[in-house]
């Protein structure tokens, strides 16, 4: 599975903790930067090429990481076919994927540490979606609320 990893100040060292853990479970894993620990770079910057990045299929999952995780999520659901949330706990990491079809997985660096991050990282990614009628009823009416805008 090719995955891609992005990361403001607030999560760079998160990222490339979870970089390494996840290559070294066999992940393919892109970095969509920060490349450098930057003090008041942008999360958008690096979320959103990431975000674009899931929403062309270019990657199969996104992490992407920020101080609290709350704004890497805003930016990356901005993006068309982008099902971003901000989890913090296991039920949600596989649930999310399985009802919602989430594809991108978003963590505060300040807030979720090292050990519960790759837990829920390895759970989001082993997740697989349940594609039961109604789940994929309510995803068309999210598709059809992007199209809308």
């Amino acid at each position: 599975m090719r995955i891609g990893i992005a990361a403001d100040h607030g999560g760079f060292d998160l990222k490339l903790q979870l970089s390494e853990a996840l290559k070294a479970k066999g992940y393919e894993v892109k970095d969509f930067g920060a490349y450098t620990l930057v003090e008041g770079d942008d999360y958008p910057d690096f979320v959103i090429p990431l975000a674009e990045a899931v929403s062309k299929g270019e990657v199969n999952r996104g992490i992407a990481i920020c101080g609290s995780g709350v704004g890497a999520c805003i930016a990356a659901n901005k993006v068309p076919n982008v099902r971003a949330g901000l989890i913090g706990d296991s039920y949600s990491a596989h649930q999310g994927v399985e009802d919602d079809n989430m594809n991108m997985l978003c963590l505060g660096g300040r807030v979720t540490g090292y050990a519960l991050s790759l837990e829920l990282a390895q759970i989001f990614l082993s997740a697989n979606f349940n594609e039961t009628e109604r789940f994929k009823r309510r995803l068309e009416k999210i598709t059809q609320l992007e199209k809308k805008y």
